[in-house]
C-alpha cells in the first residue's frame, strides 16, 4: 500500500496510488486556486469558492480530501501525471460544463418514445462497477433520435452523469460500458448520427477522463468492425486493453462477458440469467 503524507485522508482508491502519483497530485492540487480563477475569470471569487462536480465537492482553499483527490487523479493519468497539462484539462472541462449548461440538460424531460430505450444502467461487475448499456438500434426512428443533434448530446450527457452517480470515489470511480449495435444497419449512418457519434466523443474524451473500466462492443456488424481496426493504430495500449469487439448470440457474448460480470447480473440476451432486461 503506497500511501500519502502521514495525516492525508485516505480511502481505498486513494491507498492505490503510486508515490509518482501523489508527488503530482500535491503539485496539481497546489494550483486549485488558480485553476477554479482561470475557468471562471468573471467570478473574482472563484479561487476560493467550493465547485461541485460528479457529486464532489472541490474546495479550493481546502482541497485536502480523499474523493477529491481520486477526482483529480483522473485528470492526472489522463495527461501523463503532467500537473500542467492536467491542470488546462481540468480548466477546459468546467468551462465546458458551464458553456454546455449541464444543469439544465440534467433537468430536462426527454421524450421516453424517442429516448427511453436507448440507454441503461444496470448490476456491477465482479468488482462493483456499475454496468452501462448503450443499444444503438433500440429506436429505428433516426430522425427522432438525431434530428436533433444538439438534443441527442444533451441526452446522452445526460445518461452519463446519471451513470455517474453510482460512482462514490471512495470505492469505485469507473463503469463497464457495453456498446449494443444489434439492429445497426448501412442506413444508421445518416450524417446526423455521424456527427452526433463524433461530438459526443470529443466530449468524452476531453472531459470524462478514466471513466472506463471496460467496454465492450457487442453485436457489431462487420461493416463497422473495419472501423474499430482502423483506428486501433492511434489507441493507446491501455485504452486497448481496455477494449473489446465481441461477435452475436448469447453463448458468445455470455463467454466473453462472465469472466468480468456474473452471469446473474447479465441479461439473458448477454449470456446471462436476467430476465425483463
Amino acid at each position: 500500500m503506497m500511501l500519502g503524507e502521514a495525516d492525508e485522508p485516505q480511502n481505498t482508491l486513494t491507498s492505490k496510488f503510486t508515490s509518482a502519483e501523489w508527488t503530482a497530485l500535491y503539485e496539481f492540487r497546489g494550483s486549485l486556486a488558480q485553476t477554479f480563477s482561470a475557468a471562471f475569470p468573471d467570478n473574482p471569487h472563484a479561487g476560493s469558492t467550493p465547485y461541485t462536480m460528479w457529486g464532489v465537492a472541490i474546495d479550493p482553499a481546502n482541497p485536502r480530501n480523499a474523493q477529491v483527490s481520486v477526482l483529480l487523479m483522473k485528470f492526472l493519468r489522463a495527461r501523463n501525471l503532467n500537473p500542467t497539462e492536467a491542470k488546462e484539462m481540468l480548466i477546459s472541462t468546467l468551462q465546458w460544463r458551464e458553456s454546455f449548461n449541464l444543469d439544465a440538460a440534467m433537468k430536462e424531460e426527454f421524450p421516453e418514445e424517442v429516448f427511453g430505450k436507448l440507454g441503461k444502467v444496470h448490476g456491477k461487475d465482479k468488482e462493483g462497477h456499475p454496468v452501462t448499456y448503450n443499444l444503438y438500434g433500440a429506436n429505428k426512428d433516426l430522425d427522432a433520435v438525431f434530428g436533433d443533434v444538439q438534443r441527442f448530446l444533451r441526452w446522452r450527457i445526460a445518461f452519463m452523469e446519471k451513470s455517474i452517480t453510482l460512482l462514490d470515489f471512495e470505492t469505485v470511480d469507473q463503469m463497464v460500458q457495453i456498446h449494443d449495435y444489434e439492429g445497426v444497419g448501412l442506413s444508421s449512418r445518416t450524417e446526423n448520427s455521424k456527427t452526433a457519434a463524433s461530438e459526443a466523443s470529443k466530449i468524452f474524451q476531453d472531459h470524462y477522463p478514466e471513466f472506463l473500466s471496460r467496454k465492450f462492443f457487442v453485436n457489431v456488424p462487420s461493416f463497422l468492425t473495419w472501423v474499430f481496426w482502423m483506428f486501433k493504430p492511434f489507441m493507446s495500449s491501455a485504452t486497448l486493453a481496455k477494449m473489446t469487439v465481441v461477435g452475436s448470440g448469447p453463448e458468445t457474448l455470455g463467454a466473453a462477458l462472465s469472466p468480468v460480470i456474473d452471469k446473474d447480473e447479465l441479461p439473458q440476451q448477454y449470456g446471462g440469467t436476467v430476465v425483463n432486461f
